[in-house]
């Protein structure tokens, strides 16, 4: 497939070690397309993305100019979609848009910068030959509110490694949650719901680096040490840290306002963890029915009241663990989305 196609350089924002599931999706794919015999490589732009300085926009669009003609730009959204329309084309490079969140869904922007990152998107995405969308959700968003046409967008759903089935059967029960310590993943949420549940015997373990939004990680530590050292901070942890604290974890619970796709809630049903997790965004369609139970985002007692039904019901939640764990053996892996992206970057020439 690869054999005589297009250099590819991978555009990313920041460190790609950064640890977060758009960054982990970045990283499978370099290593996958470079498995497959693409001459990919990554690209970085410093500055301070998605909202840049006008001299680091400067200083990206020179980064990019400099790569070889006829390179492809696969170029993260979290980077493209903060880029000026005109500067791209004057690049010459075909792109290849990566979109795993649109940059305007962000929560915590004001109305005058969302609406400011929708029409620069806008303006980028039009300027791509192609558009890769992690979920049907993000498909559905860039067809109807950023005007993509759909013939234009391919899916690639990000894959799931292979891992073990996870007990799920603790007593008292282990919640994991896993998500960046953001305004988005809704942690405040779940602490309010949490606040309900203290006649029952529980723990949670929450993995996500507080580095991405510091006040909110501050609050969320704050509150989390009111909780008597029912609550664990584990902070930001390595795929071998990562696949112990899911192997611990009896189910996951997912506050999330909006998710692009939910990395973590696919890698629960990998596992066979049972899922409590909010509809926001793609969420509710990454978790299956009959494989957790799925709440409105922003609704602490309705999150409540579904964590209280799987502690208290042990039976329900084996069943879900069994219903969960079938369907995460559905889930595409890792080299069947670098195969779906491979063929894209094929087909596009400068």
């Amino acid at each position: 497939m690869s054999a005589g196609g297009p250099a590819v350089a991978l555009v990313h924002p920041g460190d790609i070690a950064t640890p977060s599931g758009g960054y982990a999706y970045d990283r499978r794919i370099l290593d996958g397309l470079s498995a497959l015999g693409f001459a990919i490589r990554p690209l970085r732009l410093d500055g301070g993305f998605p909202l840049p300085s006008q001299s680091e926009i400067a200083a990206a669009l020179a980064t990019l100019a400099a790569a070889p003609p006829g390179t492809v730009l696969l170029a993260d959204g979290l980077a493209l979609g903060a880029l000026p329309a005109e500067g791209l084309k004057a690049l010459g490079r075909p792109i290849v848009a990566l979109v795993h969140h649109p940059l305007a869904l962000e929560r915590g922007l004001d109305a005058a910068t969302a609406d400011r990152l929708l029409a620069s998107e806008r303006g980028a995405l039009s300027v791509a030959k192609a558009v890769i969308a992690v979920s049907p959700e993000t498909r559905r968003m860039l067809v109807t509110r950023y005007g993509v046409p759909a013939e234009r967008i391919t899916l690639a759903l990000p894959g799931t490694a292979p891992a073990p089935r996870a007990a799920a059967d603790g007593i008292p029960a282990r919640l994991i949650a896993v998500g960046s310590l953001t305004p988005r993943k809704g942690y405040d949420i779940l602490l309010d719901a949490l606040d309900s549940l203290a006649d029952l015997d529980w723990s949670l373990t929450i993995v996500g680096s507080p580095a991405f939004d510091p006040p909110t990680a501050a609050a969320v530590a704050r509150r989390a040490a009111g909780f008597d050292g029912r609550i664990r901070l584990a902070g930001a942890l390595d795929t071998a840290a990562l696949d112990a604290a899911y192997g611990a974890a009896d189910i996951l619970v997912h506050p999330s306002l909006y998710e692009g796709y939910g990395m973590a809630l696919a890698e629960a049903l990998k596992r066979g963890l049972p899922i409590v997790a909010t509809t926001g965004g793609a969420a509710g369609e990454t978790v299956p029915d009959g494989a957790g139970l799925k709440v409105p985002p922003g609704d602490a007692p309705a999150l409540a009241a579904a964590l209280r039904t799987l502690l208290i019901a042990p039976h329900l939640r084996r069943r879900m663990a069994d219903a969960a764990f079938a369907a995460g053996t559905a889930l595409p892996d890792w080299p069947q989305t670098c195969a779906t992206i491979g063929r894209v970057l094929s087909a596009v020439r400068p």
